[in-house]
């Protein structure tokens, strides 16, 4: 029952804006439909092909490169081209913003070069739609990195060989033998990518390209008009809903022709390179960690290390106080709610219990926008609906009791990043023999005790894994925190938004850097983990 409950909490955003779409009136979508909302399908889809072809050759590429050949660097390699996943796509754009302007250092050093002056020469403007795409697929890349990389490693060696001793040229064998046996994990990798950029609201913001994020953001905060923002969210939502149905679809695939480790240091690669070859897998392998993460995380290290940067960082304590509030919040409350789901999925095993924990999990694939303002349109009725009661039984005058507090922006990131506790405790409980649970059963213990008693101690390690995770990924998040976050709170991530959205990105330098540095501890987990 406490299963349900919770999944029922978990699952208003969805069920509201199911709701919406269903039951609300169709004028508003059909104004959309005549106006912004072509646009809108037509960036985000475009915006999600471009990043998903970036990422897709890039990580394809890339792992490919790493589990076959051998090369100089390539140990190193291996691990460094996971490292831009540690920094928020938002910063990244605001780096390269700040470094390919007119009066960027990059631009300045051109025209310093070659004497030109404005108007004699032609620069790509980074604040396009191929703009935002190059720096989305810069930094999700390793998503498709990580999992084509374990395909490639574990798939059959003999098969790829016997197609090499038939005269197959590598490409060939490549494309034919290798590349098929991954796709299953290349797919997978691809649909998180594509979800990212649908959840995307900060490079799509700062960029000015009009994209679901932004135009409900627009819709519920600029304009005030709610209708418009959840029919938006509707139509978003079944973007979703097809990416999470592709992303379950592609893990249901599996090769059936492994028969060792491909990529076993010491032994043979797969494919031989020339002296010429092993400097350009080199070069193909660096540069991806150059653009998505060497080249920004090096500018915002000097950028932190100016006067202005530290003559900014006075109220430091301020926002960075904020943040570490609402992460332990979010942290504690992840924490509590998965090991209670964790537990009453290893105890049953009715189908009930199992969609109502899938329901509960669904919120990392929900895009923050989207989640804030499924959130706000019941939990708004509800709250107007407790402060009449309160104003006319009990003489209270004190406004809104729920509207614009923490409680509802932790309550928002709890739904968002419990599926991340949830699959960290559960990793955790699939070790646990079912013995004993049975044995403190036998013994006469609750369910309640065997929980605090067995459980929780045995799951520890688990716990403090989940909590570390949703921690840093409630100090990056940015679109749902700027839409329901109260007036007197400011963190990290707001007040860099803020400071870049006002050109000062010197000033935002130094909390930037915070998050990027938070960012790397779960990336490098994520990395062992992989290799392993």
């Amino acid at each position: 029952m406490a299963a349900l409950v919770l999944a029922l909490l978990a699952g208003v955003p969805i069920l509201a804006i199911l709701w919406e779409s269903l039951a609300g009136d169709a004028g508003p979508l059909r104004e959309l439909a005549a106006t912004v909302l072509p646009t809108y399908v037509l960036n985000t889809a475009l915006l999600m092909l471009l990043t998903g072809t970036f990422a897709g050759v890039t990580g394809t590429g890339t792992a490919w490169l790493i589990a076959a050949t051998r090369f100089p660097g390539r140990r190193v390699l291996g691990w460094a081209l996971v490292l831009p996943l540690a920094l928020p796509a938002y910063l990244s754009a605001y780096l390269y913003a700040d470094m390919l302007d007119y009066a960027g250092p990059v631009q300045s050093a051109l025209r310093g070069a070659t004497g030109w002056s404005a108007g004699d020469y032609w620069f790509p403007d980074i604040r396009s739609l191929p703009g935002g795409a190059f720096v989305l697929g810069s930094v999700l890349y390793p998503y498709v990195y990580l999992l084509a990389r374990t395909a490639f490693a574990t798939q059959s060696v003999t098969q790829f060989r016997a197609a090499r001793s038939l005269g197959a040229p590598p490409l060939r064998a490549f494309r034919h033998v290798a590349l098929p046996a991954a796709r299953p994990a290349i797919a997978g990798g691809l649909a998180l990518v594509l979800m990212e950029v649908l959840a995307d609201f900060g490079v799509a913001d700062y960029f000015a390209i009009p994209t679901f994020s932004t135009g409900i953001f627009r819709s519920w905060l600029a304009m005030g008009d709610k209708p418009a923002a959840l029919k938006l969210a509707a139509v978003m939502l079944l973007f979703v809903i097809a990416l999470v149905t592709w992303e379950a679809h592609t893990r249901a695939g599996r090769s059936d022709s492994r028969d060792g480790l491909a990529a076993r240091e010491g032994d043979e690669p797969l494919v031989a390179l020339t002296p010429l070859g092993k400097a350009l897998a080199f070069a193909a392998c660096l540069l991806p960690v150059l653009l998505g993460f060497a080249i920004p995380a090096g500018y915002l290290v000097t950028l932190a290390l100016s006067d202005t940067a530290r003559a900014a960082a006075g109220d430091l304590a301020t926002y960075l106080g904020g943040s570490l509030r609402l992460g332990a919040l979010t942290a504690g409350l992840c924490l509590a709610v998965a090991l209670l789901l964790g537990f009453a999925r290893a105890r049953s095993t009715s189908r009930v219990t199992a969609g109502a924990i899938r329901l509960a999990t669904l919120g990392y694939a929900l895009p923050g926008a989207l989640l804030a303002v499924g959130l706000l349109a019941p939990l708004g009725a509800l709250d107007v609906t407790l402060t009449r009661f309160a104003r006319d039984s009990l003489g209270w005058s004190g406004g809104l009791l729920l509207t614009g507090t923490s409680a509802i922006l932790v309550y928002a990131l709890a739904v968002r990043f419990l599926t991340v506790a949830y699959n960290s405790v559960g990793g955790g409980l699939a070790r646990i023999p079912p013995s004993l649970d049975a044995a403190a059963r036998s013994l006469g213990a609750g369910p309640s005790r065997v929980l605090a008693r067995i459980y929780a101690p045995l799951l520890a390690p688990s716990l403090a894994g989940a909590a570390a995770l949703v921690f840093i990924d409630t100090l990056r998040e940015l679109p749902a925190t700027l839409i329901l976050r109260p007036f007197n709170l400011e963190t990290l991530a707001t007040r860099t938004y803020r400071l870049a959205g006002d050109e000062r990105l010197v000033e935002a330098a130094i909390p930037a850097l915070i998050l990027l540095a938070a960012g790397l501890l779960p990336v490098l987990v994520l990395n062992r983990l992989s290799r392993r």
